[in-house]
């Protein structure tokens, strides 16, 4: 007498589709406020993300020259270079690269979000950054 076949448990049984892990995706966050740049290196290493920081402007352009980036959280208000210098500079060196700007302030310059391909404030909730970084990766 043999043993029954359950349908279910052969299909699961069967090879997986590979599927890109955030894992193999590199974020950079740049942020002159440290605490906030800490929260947001747990949050999305918890997502599986790797994560470089950065705490200025200048300090974030060397890291981004010097590593492989799928995607930069950046800051828009930070002292000396600002988040729309380093778009900018980011842009012409590496155009494919998204950027989310982030920033206390509800409003950026017309100009600086024509520079970046997604806006949250730092009031947003953890998930929103989470879902515009998926969605532009």
């Amino acid at each position: 007498m043999s043993a029954p076949t359950f349908p279910q448990l052969e299909a699961e049984s069967e090879p997986l589709k590979k599927m890109e892990s955030p894992r193999s995706r590199t974020v950079l966050c740049v942020d002159d406020e440290r605490i906030g740049l800490r929260v947001r290196k747990i949050l999305l290493e918890s997502r599986g993300y790797i994560v470089l920081t950065a705490n200025s402007g200048d300090e974030g352009l060397k890291v981004f020259d010097e590593n492989h980036v799928d995607a930069v959280i950046l800051d828009y208000y930070m002292p000396g270079l600002n988040g729309g210098d380093v778009a900018s500079q980011m842009r012409r060196r590496r155009p494919g690269v998204p950027i989310v700007f982030l920033s206390a302030y509800f409003a950026l310059p017309p100009e600086a979000l024509e520079l970046a391909d997604a806006f949250i404030t730092k009031g947003d909730p953890p998930d929103v950054l989470i879902e515009k970084l998926e969605r532009l990766l």
